[in-house]
């Protein structure tokens, strides 16, 4: 019988976060790849609703200029 995949706890249920909230941009940077686009709930862990929530506090962030929407290069 082949092991059973490790099952997942998502970071935010365990640290007993209920909502994730647009002012926060340092949780929020966590979330964002070096090219400035949102990972994957393979990558982070993350539950369906949390993931959900996370997706619509980056992009509100994004609007509040609060996170950077875009890369920028020097030169």
């Amino acid at each position: 019988m082949p092991p059973r995949p490790k099952k997942y706890i998502c970071p935010f249920t365990k640290s007993g976060i209920k909502y994730i909230d647009y002012k926060d941009p340092k949780t929020l940077a966590m979330y964002i790849t070096y090219y400035r686009s949102i990972q994957s709930r393979f990558h982070t862990g993350v539950s369906l609703k949390m993931q959900k929530q996370l997706a619509r506090g980056i992009k509100r962030a994004r609007q509040m200029a609060l996170l950077p929407a875009v890369r920028y290069e020097k030169g």
